[in-house]
């Protein structure tokens, strides 16, 4: 057996590597420092093989197999780390893997604003400097009843800057049961502490009454904040006080009751049998002085956080400082008025905005669906794996909705001889990647996420990782 001494010497040199790549046409827009660092962390690599016994032999050195390999490597390492993903999960607006997916009138908008310049911060009709919120909050007041609005960039961004401007150091009475956290670890207490407001609690965990709000009114309150409680619910023995009581409080004391909402909609999902997520007219309607909701989440939108509401509480919101730090750039604006308006017709949101169409999809459409994709996935693998449909659920993600299943049809896929941690490993590491679940044993795609153009492209990932 060779010694690693002598296999070393087998190995490509980096010009004899960097020619290799070159001739690659799909390296060839890879700028060459980066082929270079990739050549090099692909023969360290090997080196390492080499040292640890994994390659003992001249064969596995040879140029026929070692280049090949070499050019897989780079093409890797070259892609975007930012990327595509196919995602089979049955979670629609899911966090982790982009949220909402935009209308094609918004993707057009968007592209239409970089690929021009545009009235971002220009008043046609003067001839001089506007505001950027012009574009959106005639149209947000509108659909909502609001008399005034701002946009911002995301939805904990506007309960900051909402706290920030109406209660900075005075104290706002929030309920015990409200105190959520959000992703990545933020919490409702939190964003109040960096507001400059004092929160101040009130009730138990499970249950708060009117007179909670009551007795913790003093001459320091500057606020009564409801707290949609959209990523948990709590069952059981609870009661926590309305919308309609705080209105009533807050008459009472002279005192403004503003509501974060969290993932917030414009669209009436009662209607497709989902119940629990009130609109924000509804919110509104009910007495909220200024309302907070995300524009990513269920609202179908680009990533944005609005704030809507009375006219004498948004417009010192408008003025503070801060706003400035927080402002949306111009595709955000781009991509949530074409959104906006598509809500114009709500029969035409359901069918155009790709949230509203996943979530609202029956189970009949889905068992086609996934009929149509497993019979794909059988021409494909032939017997390399066996593949079959069930009954799962979906789930609407992004906070909304936590305690509700949404019936859907699951294509499962068994491999001899892989397991499905295996499978799952394999397809995350495809061109593009491809996100699943695995449920007794299987691994499953949802044919709810996954767009009908998409599975060609889900039946070429699999195969190359089931078949390579």
């Amino acid at each position: 057996m060779p010694t690693p001494s002598t296999l070393f010497r087998h190995l490509p040199s980096m010009d004899v590597a960097l020619q290799h790549l070159e001739a690659d046409p799909l390296l060839a827009a890879l700028p060459r420092d980066l082929r270079k660092d990739a050549a090099t962390a692909f023969l360290d690599m090997v080196r390492a093989a080499i040292k640890d016994g994994r390659i003992n032999s001249e064969a596995q050195l040879a140029d026929a197999v070692l280049l090949p390999q070499l050019a897989a490597f780079v093409r890797r390492a070259g892609q975007p780390h930012f990327c595509r993903v196919l995602n089979a999960t049955g979670v629609v607006v899911h966090t982790n893997l982009g949220r909402s997916l935009l209308a094609e009138e918004a993707i057009q908008a968007v592209t239409q604003a970089n690929r021009y310049y545009s009235n971002l911060e220009f008043d046609l009709d003067s001839g001089e400097r506007g505001s950027r919120y012009s574009h959106v909050e005639a149209l947000v007041c509108r659909l909502t009843g609001a008399e005034a609005a701002l946009v911002v960039n995301n939805n904990a961004a506007a309960v900051l800057l909402m706290l920030a401007t109406l209660c900075q150091g005075q104290e706002v009475i929030v309920s015990r049961g409200q105190l959520v956290e959000i992703g990545g670890s933020f919490r409702i207490p939190d964003v109040m502490a960096r507001s400059g407001a004092i929160l101040r609690e009130v009730g138990a965990t499970n249950r708060t009454h009117p007179r909670d709000y009551e007795n913790a009114i003093t001459d320091q309150t500057a606020a009564l904040l409801k707290v949609h409680t959209s990523n948990f619910r709590i069952i059981g023995f609870t009661k926590e006080v309305g919308l309609a009581e705080l209105r009533e409080i807050g008459d009472r004391h002279g005192l403004p009751v503003l509501e974060d909402l969290g993932s917030g909609t414009f669209f009436d999902f009662s209607s497709i049998g989902l119940h629990g997520e009130p609109t924000v007219r509804e919110t509104l309607a009910q007495g909220a002085d200024v309302v907070t909701c995300s524009g990513d989440k269920v609202l179908g939108g680009p990533q944005a956080g609005l704030i809507l509401g009375r006219k004498r509480y948004i417009d010192p919101i408008k003025k503070n400082p801060l706003n400035r730090a927080l402002r949306i750039d111009k595709m955000t604006l781009a991509a949530l008025e074409a959104t906006l308006r598509l809500y114009l017709d709500p029969a035409r949101a359901r069918e155009r905005i790709p949230t509203l169409r996943m979530l609202a999809m029956t189970h009949e459409e889905l068992a086609r669906n996934a009929a149509r994709l497993a019979r794909r996935l059988r021409r494909e693998l032939g017997t390399a794996a066996t593949v079959s449909t069930c009954p799962g659920a979906s789930r609407v993600g992004g906070g909304a909705f936590p305690e509700r299943d949404l019936p859907t049809t699951l294509v499962e896929l068994q491999v001899p001889g892989l397991s499905p941690d295996e499978l799952q490993r394999r397809l995350l590491e495809a061109e593009p990647p491809l996100v699943g679940r695995i449920e007794r044993n299987r691994f499953c795609l949802d044919p709810r996420t996954l767009q009908h153009e998409e599975v060609p492209l889900v039946a070429t990932v699999l195969r190359a990782a089931i078949i390579p």
